[in-house]
């Protein structure tokens, strides 16, 4: 469609974008087009002659071979010499001296001269551009048209049609004008515009034409169609133009640099010769020339207005094309604005609604997921059938969303994502194996949030038709030269319709967007109420630890108690105080889990023990009147615990544990010991007896009660972190609580750590 060297249409076969470009002169098929060097053609279109000067003396260091057929100046005439050879000394000095004052020569093209050809003066548009390695690139095309060629005459060419594309209020009459305009200012039979998505894939939004001619308004063509090096030249020269495709083309003469011995870039030559493919694609076509304007939005490539003739060959002057790329710029800017306007629209709306939706999120008396599906809800951000939220373990559905197994089965994809926002219109084709009904759900949007949480928008399939300029699957013939086979573009041009099946109406930027917000805004809330449920745990948990333990008379009592890191509360707690009789009891316990839910279970199993100990019952009896409260006031609670009571006279203990870790036995001569208590199951298990054990505490022994976070590491056995207390007690003695945590202390806290030392002197 196009006058560079993308192949629209057809496609070509297997043209991904690809760095690894051939070397210049590698012949080309749909094989390697992909990765054919078209910026190094080593050739030029034959409607001029250009001319490689070294900048510093302005001798000519390559020229191409038609220069005797264009100036009447044999080759070994001008290469090695001043430009002055070519052209003549006054039109030479002109050009030397608009080299030398302007950086750009891009707005001073075309320089107008008069060169003796066998003779007679003949009317040249000479244009200019430096390039890299220190030369000029000059490029001399027959004059035709109007002259001078300037601004003025060149926006006077399109001052009509751009008055109207500022007139024009929606895309349809932008594209339209555009189109229309361009026809009657260059006379093509075909002028189109083509704009590709966010993925390059294309399509004819506009088009004027001679009657007769089959009308390729409404078709699609794959993103292949443009190779990536195209696409990069098409951001960098916004006018191509191809005046006969049957040209034979002019190579350089030498081939490459001779300084430098490369072959020359010609990606900002007007001249620069064209994919053998793309040519052929063209004559498939019936096109006998072609132009194109390229179309930009923030310096990258939105669309083209594409330009075919079939009467015979065709050459705008150079002022023609010239007003057609400001015709194309305007159009350009026109678009953003517009783009950019529509584009304003919807974010505003949208963040409307997000501003209502973090509104409510602030009133913590309500659920997350509460707030978010009030009114407006989720459905009124992000357009969709249906949506899942799962936050803080509360888990609600709007609309028509897949079974719960289905929505896992896409979080574990979207978390796979390793992104944020995760977003498909075809879950068949990421989910395979879950053999889903589009028409329950053929696309998705996921938001990842911390712990698992997540909300995810469902839509259903939507059929929709596509007409593709021949069959996208189909689009390449097999051509045999000799005993060697290539590749060639297809002959078919005809409308070729698919129906695109299980797939959603895809999400746009806005959508993903609007998500990408709101997932922010969650995040902020879900720290802001966590830190607010970790302070209340920890104020409480603070509140039920024992402001002070007793003071013991011929007894060394002492406890410490560490939060873990990142203000993570757990649920251990630990008691210490003396009966009516004189006893001593010693207790620490352990609630699975963490923040404010665990430490509520703590307070109400902390007090029910204490209560059952002054009470009178026995370790093993207050263990088993705990498990029986636990089983019927808080269902689904789990805690490890271990209580000893002491008789301060004598040092005879009587124990039971729940689960919990064994204390050490401490004395003067290491190593410590565990102490000989037997192991019962812990609290919150039905049917369960906890046995009871006796041993004594002699004078120079004591007895250490510890949390599992003072052992247990992650990727460490536990084994490792007994054994790593054990050592740490038999060195330290008979040392304080506070002192074995010094000791034991190191890296990462992940869970609290309560210890109670007790020792005997």
């Amino acid at each position: 469609m196009s006058g560079g060297d993308a192949h629209v249409p057809p496609s070509t076969v297997g043209c991904a974008p690809s760095d690894d470009l051939l070397p210049a002169g590698t012949p080309i098929d749909l094989d390697n087009c992909a990765r054919e060097p078209i910026h190094v053609p080593g050739s030029i279109q034959p409607r001029g002659v250009l001319a490689v000067v070294r900048e510093s003396d302005f001798e000519v260091r390559q020229v191409s071979a038609n220069v005797g057929e264009l100036l009447g100046r044999p080759v070994d005439d001008v290469l090695g010499r001043h430009l002055s050879a070519l052209i003549g000394p006054e039109q030479a000095a002109r050009i030397e001296q608009t080299a030398r004052t302007y950086g750009d020569l891009r707005h001073r093209n075309p320089i107008e001269c008069s060169v003796d050809v066998g003779g007679e003066l003949r009317a040249f548009d000479a244009i200019v551009h430096h390039d890299v390695g220190g030369v000029l690139l000059v490029e001399l095309e027959i004059a035709y048209g109007e002259r001078p060629v300037s601004f003025p005459n060149t926006y006077q060419a399109v001052r009509g049609a751009v008055e109207e594309l500022n007139q024009a209020t929606t895309l349809t009459e932008l594209y339209d004008t555009a189109a229309r305009a361009v026809r009657d200012l260059t006379g093509f039979d075909r002028v189109m515009v083509y704009r590709y998505d966010a993925d390059y894939n294309g399509e004819v939004v506009a088009e004027s034409k001679r009657d007769g001619l089959n009308s390729f308004l409404g078709l699609h063509y794959p993103s292949t169609d443009i190779p990536a090096q195209a696409r990069a030249l098409y951001e960098k020269n916004w006018i191509r133009l191809i005046s006969d495709v049957d040209y034979t083309p002019a190579p350089l003469v030498p081939a490459v640099d001779p300084a430098s011995g490369m072959p020359l870039d010609l990606t900002y030559a007007t001249l620069r010769s064209v994919s053998p493919v793309h040519i052929e694609y063209l004559q498939n076509m019936g096109v006998h020339a072609s132009m194109s304007i390229s179309l930009l939005r923030q310096g990258r490539l939105w669309g083209l207005i594409a330009c075919h003739h079939y009467a015979g060959a065709h050459l705008p002057p150079f002022g023609t094309r010239a007003a057609a790329e400001f015709l194309g710029s305007t159009l350009s800017l026109r678009l953003v604005d517009r783009f950019e306007d529509e584009q304003l629209h919807k974010r505003l709306a949208a963040q409307a609604v997000l501003g209502k939706l973090t509104a409510a999120t602030l009133n913590d008396t309500e659920s997350l997921t509460v707030a978010l599906l009030g009114a407006p809800d989720l459905l009124d951000l992000v357009p969709a059938d249906g949506v899942v939220v799962d936050i803080q373990g509360d888990r609600r559905v709007r609309g028509s969303v897949p079974p719960p197994e289905v929505v896992a089965a896409v979080m574990d994809w979207a978390r796979g994502a390793d992104d944020e926002v995760a977003a498909t219109e075809c879950l068949s084709r990421d989910l395979p194996e879950l053999g889903l009904d589009p028409q329950l759900a053929a696309g998705a949007l996921a938001i990842n949030l911390p712990d698992g949480q997540h909300a995810v928008w469902f839509r259903r399939e939507v059929l929709r038709s596509v007409d593709w300029g021949g069959d996208p699957h189909n689009k390449a013939i097999a051509v045999s030269e000799g005993e060697a086979v290539r590749l060639s573009p297809r002959k078919s041009f005809e409308r070729w319709r698919e129906v695109v099946r299980r797939r959603s109406e895809p999400w746009t930027s806005n959508d993903t967007e609007s998500a990408g917000a709101l997932r922010r805004h969650l995040v902020e809330s879900l720290y802001r109420r966590t830190r607010g449920a970790l302070r209340v745990a920890e104020t409480l948990q603070r509140s039920l630890l024992p402001n002070a333990i007793p003071t013991l008379d011929r007894w060394h009592l002492s406890a410490h108690y560490e939060p873990a890191a990142g203000d993570n509360v757990g649920g251990d707690w630990y008691d210490a105080f003396e009966l009516r009789d004189g006893r001593l009891i010693v207790l620490i316990g352990d609630v699975a889990g963490h923040g404010i839910a665990a430490a509520g279970i703590m307070a109400a199993l902390r007090n029910a023990l204490r209560a059952q100990l002054f009470a009178g019952a026995e370790p093993a009896e207050a263990l088993g009147q705990l498990n029986d409260f636990c089983l019927h006031m808080l269902p689904g609670a789990f805690a490890t615990v271990i209580v000893a009571r002491v008789d301060l006279s004598s040092g005879d203990v009587e124990a039971a544990s729940a689960g919990h870790l064994m204390p050490f036995l401490t004395d003067t001569v290491p190593p410590a010991v565990a102490a000989p208590i037997r192991l019962s199951p812990p609290i919150g298990i039905k049917g369960v007896t906890y046995a009871p054990s006796t041993f004594t505490v002699e004078p120079g022994h004591g007895l250490v009660l510890y949390s599992d976070g003072l052992v247990e590491r992650r990727g460490e056995a536990i084994d490792d972190g007994l054994d790593r207390l054990c050592e740490t007690l038999s060195r330290a003695g008979q040392s304080s609580a506070s002192r074995i945590w010094t000791e034991m202390a190191w890296g990462h806290i992940e869970d609290d750590v309560t210890i109670v030392a007790l020792r005997r002197p």
